[in-house]
């Protein structure tokens, strides 16, 4: 018998007959032999209505009293669902979140989960009752047995908690899809259904699809190693199950908030090729990468950044056997992307440097927290490291230094994040294939080493124009964005450097929610004289698209395909940030969904099969 958390959304209960569907799926269920905890959303677009209420009472509702309000939601489909239930004869209870024990932070709708109860609802349990329980919520342990709720997403972070607290054998998410898809059925019809994906997959495709799964649930997922399974609740299709490594053992106190990073990671293994001033066009990457990729040189973290005037940078990191290699492939495309009329300018120049190192923290818990990045750079910076490049992505933050610097840099982070030392030295094992015994597999089970992609057009860059180029720069920066609770996502630091009334400077661009791209500019703005830095850029007519797949690692065509397809279709790269298993690349934004629909097809994602998402 298996004890199994079932979760339903706001379609998948948004009418009776929809409620009468799912009771008789949970009563197929538990006649099977199976234990069951159901944990579902407000009806339909009940909260959307809630919402809409509050706005007419006031433009700017209290968020304590809105928490109040929206719980109501679930409320409703709880006690109608185990009224369901009971009409088949089955024992259920319904129970909100305080009534289960879901123990929050005393944040009011953006709430996360310290720990659960599970005394009352093991006893339900036993008792051989459903226990169905309501999504999104929980109430702070600071006495005053406040309502919260946990923001978007909610309802998924709830069930996938219940089931690391109580150890379920695994948790179901059904949804309005089949499952997880290549990428999202409303911009690409043919988007394929996978059978399974990695946790770390997933993080990083966190707008992969209809937005079928929150980040913060594959989050806990991944650190308790909870089994997931995304299933439509409109048909026994098997869906597609979203894997995690064995977790190390984890306390169920601070279920949310507990250590942030897993692990501190380096390479001393890696050099640095960079191309300066090359021109600002569609294809340039794509020609770079491209004989890159047919001299079988692989490429670690590739960056680049912002254009200045009408030319940019790019820069990559390889493992030091093969720097000649690639620097004999740089040193041979640099005069084709030279303006012919002038051979002997500065354009393309290639500048090469040895004795680097690149150290990283890792961990799902990074997600949406802005103060993890930022207390790497401060401690970097009261180590005194120097920061030359910078590579984000949602489980990573990827740091180059220098060589000498590497055993303090790693040792202040470890220090800082509380990690033991031990952590893995991905230069043993080549750039970025730490962990990567399972490639082979990988690559035999999926014949495309690229899972997924994913679009954002959610996103606004900003850019400050000459930043001191000397410690605690990022980490001032990144900490001021942190204050103000300002999210960031992609991090590209320029690699020009001028030196400007004798104070090298280089150029940082980053990527943040667009709905921050305009407080985030006027904070900085306001600052940028007091700490000495230029002039801050926003652009909020902007789109990433991104690659993921645990399959690329060791395989370097897959960066040169992606940028061929943009090529193709003349749209042209303003950004590329990398991570050992995402590319990630920002477009203008009207070129978004092309960019999409093209890489897509590229790497032959797209299935037999049409896939219609309800409305």
């Amino acid at each position: 018998m298996a004890l199994i958390v079932q979760k339903y959304g706001g379609t998948s209960v948004g009418s009776v007959e929809r409620i009468q569907a799912v009771a008789g799926r949970v009563y197929k269920t538990v006649q099977a032999g199976n234990s069951l905890v159901v944990v579902v959303s407000a009806m339909g677009k009940t909260t959307d209505g809630l919402v809409k209420l509050a706005n007419e009472i006031s433009p700017n509702p209290n968020r304590r009293e809105m928490d109040m309000l929206l719980s109501t939601g679930e409320q409703v489909t709880i006690a109608l669902l185990s009224m369901a239930l009971q009409e088949l004869g089955q024992p259920a209870i319904s129970m909100t979140g305080a009534q289960v024990g879901i123990v929050t932070e005393a944040e009011h709708s953006r709430a996360r989960i310290l720990h659960i109860e599970t005394t009352r609802l093991t006893r339900h349990i036993n008792a051989g009752k459903v226990v169905v329980v309501a999504g999104f919520q929980g109430t702070s342990n600071a006495g005053e047995m406040e309502i919260t709720t946990l923001g978007r997403g909610g309802s998924d972070t709830s069930a996938v908690a219940i089931a690391a607290a109580l150890g379920a054998n695994f948790c179901e998410i059904y949804t309005d899809v089949p499952g997880i898809l290549t990428t999202d059925p409303r911009l690409v019809a043919e988007a394929q259904l996978m059978d399974d994906i990695t946790c770390d997959e997933m993080l990083e495709l966190a707008s992969l699809g209809a937005k079928v799964l929150h980040p913060r649930a594959v989050e806990i997922a991944r650190n308790y190693g909870v089994p997931l399974v995304v299933r439509s609740s409109w048909t026994d299709a098997p869906g597609t199950w979203v894997t995690s490594a064995q977790p190390q053992g984890r306390s169920l106190i601070n279920l949310e908030i507990a250590r942030p990073v897993d692990a501190v990671e380096f390479d001393t293994n890696q050099a640095k090729v960079a191309l300066l001033r090359v021109p600002d066009k569609p294809g340039v990457a794509a020609r770079l990468f491209g004989e890159i990729s047919r001299q079988k040189v692989d490429v670690d973290l590739i960056i680049q950044s912002i254009h200045e005037g009408n030319s940019n940078d790019i820069a990559f990191t390889v493992t030091t056997p093969i720097l000649k290699r690639a620097e004999a492939v740089a040193a041979a495309i640099a005069p084709a992307l030279r303006n012919p009329s002038n051979p002997n300018s500065d354009e393309a120049e290639v500048m090469l440097e040895h004795n680097i190192a690149k150290v990283s923290i890792a961990g799902a818990g990074m997600i949406g927290r802005p103060g993890v990045a930022a207390k790497m750079f401060a401690t970097l910076a009261e180590a005194g490291v120097n920061i030359q490049m910078i590579s984000t992505s949602e489980v990573k933050v990827s740091c180059v230094v220098n060589a000498a610097e590497c055993d303090r840099a790693v040792t202040a982070l470890r220090t800082a994040f509380e990690i033991e030392a031990g952590g893995q030295v991905a230069g043993e094992q080549g750039a970025g294939e730490q962990g990567a015994g399972s490639k082979g597999e990988l690559l035999t089970l999926h014949s495309s080493p690229v899972r997924g992609v994913a679009l954002d057009l959610n996103q606004a860059r900003l850019a400050i124009r000459q930043l001191p180029d000397r410690p605690g720069m990022a980490a001032k920066l990144f900490g001021l964005l942190a204050q103000h609770n300002i999210s960031v996502d992609m991090i590209i630091q320029s690699q020009r450097c001028r030196v400007i009334d004798g104070v090298p400077r280089r150029d940082i661009a980053f990527t943040v929610s667009r709905i921050d791209g305009e407080s985030a500019k006027e904070m900085l703005t306001q600052v940028a004289v007091e700490l000495g830095w230029g002039e801050v850029v926003l652009d909020s007519a902007i789109a990433k698209v991104s690659i993921v797949g645990a399959g690329m690692v060791g395989q370097p065509g897959v960066a040169a395909k992606m940028f061929e397809a943009l090529a193709q279709h003349q749209i042209n790269i303003q950004m590329i940030a990398t991570s050992e298993i995402k590319i990630s690349c920002v477009v203008a934004q009207e070129e978004g969904v092309k960019a999409l629909q093209a890489i897509h097809a590229a790497f032959g994602l797209a299935g037999s099969e049409k896939v219609v998402v309800p409305a």
